[in-house]
Parts: structure tokens; C-alpha cells; sequence
């Protein structure tokens, strides 16, 4: 299983944090980091239900990580293991993740396909997001995966859909000239653009778009 413990920086402060595998005891604090995390318009149900977050510690218990500061859970990612087959990568958020119940979990797949990631508000000075990015990348080296993938909401384009297709907001995310708070965050962590994505997941924020981001795994022989 997964702990390490690590300094995190507010400003020159430092903090000491945990970044753990999640279990039935942090279920209520991990809906309350949702509720948090994805304020309206964001739909409500899609934070997590109690039955998701059992499969997930139950089905892959790996995938299935927290952040605390001072005993308090303040952010968690999850995911699942499913084989991802490049030449075919149109899908939706709900077909690929079981709608977050992960019961299409496949052991021997090649991908660890990022369900969801969220940190709470007043944490986020801290970094917390990168950290358990990284972290996530270590279970991907542990497990011997080929790659970490995931549809990143393009939560800034609502603001700039009536004047540009969602392909060229995204070409100047990667150019610099704009910044988008999710798709930006996922540039600095690593991750690298593969395809954007119509109807990837119920959004008002990202008009439904979604951008299939990858990070490979360093150490995976390619064929």
C-alpha cells in the first residue's frame, strides 16, 4: 500500500502532509472535499456516493489516494487500471470510469485512466494537486503500466466559446496566450495533450469538452 510523508509549502512556511491510500473511515471527508472542490454549476451528482468510494478501495485500492494536513483529509485522486488502445481513443468520462463506479476495473490493462482529482479551496496554496499527480505516477512505475491517462475538463472555455472552437482555445492554452485553470495545472504537472474530446463529460464550464491528457511512464520498454 501507499504513505509517504512529505514538507509542502504555503508561501516560505513549511507543512508537514500525508499522502496516503484512502479507506472507509475518510468517506464522509472525502465527499465533503467534493462538495468543496466542484461548487455549482459543477452537477451535484457527480461528487462521489458511498458506493463508488467503496469500489474503489475495495476493487483497486492502489488508485485510490489522499492528501492530509494536521489529520485532516483535504484532496484526493482516484483511478483504475483499463487497456487503452491509442489508434481508438474517442470515449466519454462515464463509459471509460463505469460513471466513478470502476467496475469495469481491468488488472492486466496497460493504462491507469485518472478518474477524478480534487483538492479542497483553502488548501491549494500548497500544491497538493501536483504532489498527488506525482504520487500517481509512482503507482504507475510501481505496477509497471505503460502510461497515466485522463480528460482534463476545459473549465476555462465557456468564457471564450462564442469566439473560438474549443481546439483553437486549447492551442493557445499550449502556447501560453491563454490559461485555463485545469488544463494548465495538468501542463505543469507533466501531463501532454492527445486529443480533445466532444461530449467527454457534463460540464457547463468546458461546454462539454474534455482533453485527453497522457503522462508515459519513463521506464516502460517500447515495443
Amino acid at each position: 500500500m501507499f504513505r509517504k510523508e512529505i514538507f509542502v509549502f504555503n508561501e516560505h512556511k513549511p507543512k508537514k502532509c500525508v499522502i496516503r491510500n484512502y479507506d472507509e473511515t475518510d468517506f464522509d471527508a472525502l465527499i465533503q472535499v467534493q462538495r468543496e472542490s466542484f461548487p455549482p454549476p459543477f452537477p451535484s451528482e457527480l461528487w462521489w456516493n458511498k458506493e463508488q468510494l467503496h469500489n474503489h478501495v475495495s476493487v483497486f485500492p492502489e488508485g485510490a489516494l489522499c492528501v492530509e494536513i494536521d489529520g485532516k483529509v483535504c484532496g484526493s485522486m482516484t483511478g483504475l487500471i483499463v487497456h487503452f488502445d491509442p489508434s481508438h481513443p474517442e470515449h466519454t468520462w462515464e463509459e471509460i470510469t463505469d460513471n466513478g463506479y470502476i467496475r469495469n476495473h481491468t488488472p492486466n490493462g496497460n493504462t491507469l485512466y485518472i478518474v477524478d482529482i480534487c483538492i479542497s479551496p483553502s488548501f491549494r496554496k500548497y500544491g497538493l494537486g501536483k504532489w498527488l499527480m506525482q504520487s500517481m505516477y509512482e503507482v504507475v512505475v510501481h505496477l509497471n503500466l505503460e502510461r497515466l491517462l485522463g480528460g482534463g475538463r476545459i473549465s476555462g472555455y465557456s468564457k471564450f466559446a462564442a469566439d473560438m472552437s474549443a481546439q483553437l482555445y486549447i492551442e493557445k492554452v499550449i502556447a501560453g496566450e491563454l490559461k485555463d485553470p485545469v488544463i494548465t495545472f495538468l501542463l505543469r504537472c507533466g501531463r501532454t495533450p492527445v486529443q480533445l474530446i466532444e461530449n467527454y463529460l457534463e460540464d457547463e464550464e468546458s461546454c462539454n469538452y474534455g482533453l485527453l491528457m497522457e503522462w508515459k511512464n519513463p521506464f516502460k520498454k517500447r515495443v
